[in-house]
């Protein structure tokens, strides 16, 4: 069976099996996709502003893309401070780029599917309202 974008799909049609647990969390996916978008790394400080993040939430998140070996953290001593800086590892980078690739099939499924639906039936399908 292909995607949309030509490669191969592995398993049943829907079972999505590439939504990795670990990435699929929102603290961690807002985490990786902040330390996508800036390569040289983010300051603690930085990333937990970014993500919404309590000090031990991040702490926890953060050991968790560690020992998945997803996230690499430096602790070092600036102004007399301690700073530590978080970036993405190579194995994050792939794995991040595998996920969002399973997202973005999710979506074209799920368009394919909004598409396809005939909205004269009794049970039309819900909308979703999202609180901003």
């Amino acid at each position: 069976m292909k995607r949309a974008n030509g490669k191969s799909h592995k398993g049943p049609r829907f079972s999505y099996a590439g939504l990795d647990r670990v990435i699929h969390e929102r603290a961690r996916l807002s985490m990786l996709t902040s330390l996508m978008s800036h390569p040289a790394g983010l300051s603690f400080a930085e990333l937990k502003t970014l993500c919404a993040l309590t000090d031990g939430n991040l702490s926890r998140h953060l050991q968790v893309l560690e020992s998945e070996r997803l996230v690499a953290s430096a602790r070092t001593i600036e102004r007399n401070r301690p700073l530590t800086r978080c970036r993405i590892t190579p194995l994050g980078r792939k794995r991040y780029l595998q996920y969002v690739d399973v997202l973005e099939h999710v979506v074209h499924d799920a368009t394919q599917a909004i598409k396809g639906h005939d909205r004269t039936t009794a049970d039309p399908l819900p909308r979703r309202v999202f609180a901003s």
